[in-house]
This record gives C-alpha cells, structure tokens and sequence, in this order.
C-alpha cells in the first residue's frame, strides 16, 4: 500500500511508511530551518536521523543529533525539534497513530 505525502509545518512533510494497530513507521522530511513543534502524545516514539541536522528538545532537554543517530521518546512527555541542515526522520510509533491516517 502507498500512502500519500502530507504537509504537516511549514517545511515539513509526513509519509506513513507502514502501519498495522500496534506501530507505525513514518517518514518526516524536513528544509532547513523547519521545526516540528513542541507537543506530546501518549503513544511512544522511537526517531532515527536518516539524513539532516537536528537539535530536539524532549522533556525540556536540548539535543544535537545527525545520521545515524536515535532516540527514543516515552508516553506524554513534550518534544520537539528545529532542523539544522535538511534532511529526513524515521519515526515509529506504538501504538499506531491513527491521526495521521
């Protein structure tokens, strides 16, 4: 199944990549300068940098992060991040997010 790309922020951009009710896989590419806006969810989420330059705030921490790196990011607690250099993020969620479908 395809699943169509969505724009989320300005400069940002959302594919789910796979899905079933117990994770989700999605593909956030972002431009330089683009943010992911603080915000929480009570699923948790895991973030791997395919590509680009991250500084991520979670739980009101500051984060550097760029290929290769990851994280993981518990139920409820407020995150977010600003790009640095362009690039893209894998994100899964568990449970599925059924919002972004």
């Amino acid at each position: 199944m395809s699943f169509p790309v969505v724009p989320t922020d300005p400069g940002v951009t959302r594919q789910v990549l796979a899905e079933n009710p117990d994770l989700m896989v999605v593909a956030f590419r972002f431009k330089a300068g683009a943010e992911g806006k603080l915000h929480d969810h009570p699923h948790v989420q895991s973030t791997y940098v395919e590509s680009g330059r991250f500084t991520f705030s979670v739980d009101g921490v500051e984060r550097s992060i760029g290929p290769g790196d990851s994280l993981v990011i518990a139920s409820n607690l407020r995150h977010g991040c600003v790009c640095q250099e362009a690039g893209t993020l894998i994100y899964t969620f568990t449970p599925r997010r059924d919002d972004f479908l």
